[in-house]
């Protein structure tokens, strides 16, 4: 796909504020306009301008995108096209000369006479589905036109940067970041304590922080409970939330709350796959959706475990990946035989892609914390790459820069939502069943309950034994219906 120039990626976002685009939306517009110069500069377009907005508009509604979105897209187009008519305008050579146009027409490079694409040059054909019979090849070039079918899956800040009207409300929420970034929480912890204070700063109507009381928050709680009618993890996760603003956030002892209407946690049996289903699952996969689900149910991981993996946690030698959990705590699992030859030809992959972006210039991946203040250079190390990146790189907006961002768990959802009805699977299927499987059917076979603690990387046997009213009985006391007596 076509890079912006920095300079011409400034000057379009300055062009976007001076033109009233909200903040939040600059973003999506530098999107759509990379995906409308990729379409011009792979297939002949006519001149006319006007005319190949409508057919990039076109291919869009193709792609099952809504009116939203095909309106958004013309929008950003159409400003590009209007800043590149003034003098001085950076991105002026960013479509492909009338020469360049012609010259590959003459050589017959999947141009076409008309200006309609030709079916073999679909931007639909980046599709990575194997056909019936074919191996699914590993992802090793970023020169794919992207796909349109995919959700919007860019690196996303944790949204408490942003702004409300009340001044007080948004000193009490940055207080409160601060202090779960001290704390080397995750990126989901803080957007979900932040949300949940952006909550609870609505229903109360901007009252101030300050004037705030144990009252205010039972009046919150009761809310959620009767009115809401919200599960009890959910009302658990607001009052944690609350919990950690008044204590860290404003400063101040939370108090006791007395009469709040608790919601009754629910003691639920894990939903578990059998082999023959998980096989028939990975079989409507492709790739690298199915090299994901092998790894989850392979290696007991969480979906973004899996995710979060880079190239420096395999150790092929040892037979050992090492995964990063929850609470920063590493663990060591074993990598699956049966699947070493999938994973050795995934890294291979990885490598080649890792030399295409060292080749274009891109800025490197995401790293955590200020891994990258520290060690300037780790951003392009092999090493440090995402062992399942996504197709294209991601543009941040704030900087400019081309970012190589891992697999969102968007995309995988979506791919394991289809691959499931297509499979007929009768259970409710999530990321999170492969883990409850891997340790259901090694409970079945015999091992140790603390072996599995360990694989799973749980603090507490007793999260562990829950898999163990998955395991039929087979002892002589098998309890059994009377019907069948």
């Amino acid at each position: 796909m076509i890079s912006i120039p920095n300079s011409a990626f400034i000057q379009y976002q300055n062009g976007l504020k001076n033109s009233g685009v909200d903040t939040a939306h600059c973003a999506e517009y530098a999107k759509w306009l990379r995906y409308y110069l990729d379409f011009r500069a792979k297939y002949l377009i006519t001149d006319d301008e006007a005319e190949s907005v409508r057919l990039f508009i076109e291919k869009l509604r193709e792609k099952r995108q809504n009116d939203a979105q095909c309106k958004s897209a013309a929008h950003a187009v159409s400003l590009y096209l209007e800043m590149q008519k003034q003098e001085g305008f950076a991105g002026s050579h960013a479509f492909p000369s009338p020469e360049m146009e012609s010259k590959g027409h003459a050589m017959g490079e999947g141009f076409n006479n008309s200006p309609a694409i030709t079916p073999a040059a679909s931007l639909g054909a980046s599709d990575n589905t194997p056909e019936q019979g074919q191996q699914p090849v590993p992802i090793g070039s970023r020169t794919e036109p992207p796909s349109f079918s995919a959700r919007k899956s860019q690196y996303s800040e944790a949204g408490y940067q942003q702004k409300s009207d009340s001044p007080e409300w948004d000193e009490a929420i940055a207080s409160l970041a601060a202090e779960i970034l001290v704390r080397h929480y995750s990126r989901k912890t803080l957007k979900t304590y932040a949300h949940w204070s952006r909550l609870f700063q609505r229903f109360l109507k901007n009252k101030p922080p300050a004037e705030l009381s144990t009252a205010d928050v039972k009046e919150y709680l009761t809310y959620l409970a009767v009115k809401c009618q919200v599960a009890a993890s959910t009302q658990n996760q607001a009052f944690n939330s609350l919990l950690f603003l008044f204590r860290h956030g404003l400063k101040r002892e939370f108090g006791e709350l007395h009469g709040v209407p608790r919601a009754k946690r629910s003691h639920y049996i894990p939903v578990v796959l059998s082999r023959p289903e998980i096989d028939v699952i990975l079989k409507q996969l492709s790739h690298p959706y199915n090299l994901a689900v092998s790894l989850l149910f392979g290696c007991g991981l969480r979906l973004f475990e899996c995710l979060q993996l880079r190239v420096r946690d395999f150790n092929f030698d040892a037979g050992i990946l090492t995964v990063h959990g929850k609470g920063k705590k590493d663990r060591t699992v074993p990598i699956p035989e049966s699947i070493k030859p999938a994973l050795k030809a995934q890294m291979e992959a990885v490598g080649r892609l890792h030399d295409e972006d060292l080749a274009s210039g891109y800025d490197g991946v995401f790293l955590d914390d200020a891994v990258e203040l520290k060690y300037p250079k780790a951003p392009k190390e092999y090493i440090h790459q995402w062992f399942l990146p996504q197709k294209t790189l991601t543009l941040v907006a704030e900087t400019g820069e081309q970012r190589n961002y891992h697999l969102h768990e968007s995309q995988f959802q979506e791919a394991l939502y289809h691959a499931v009805r297509k499979a007929k699977i009768p259970k409710k299927v999530t990321s999170h069943i492969f883990r409850h499987s891997f340790a259901t059917h090694l409970l079945q076979a015999g091992y140790d309950i603390r072996v599995i603690q360990n694989l799973l990387g749980h603090t507490s046997l007793m999260t562990t034994m829950i898999y163990t009213h998955c395991v039929p009985v087979r002892t002589v006391k098998e309890p059994k219906s009377p019907l069948d007596l």
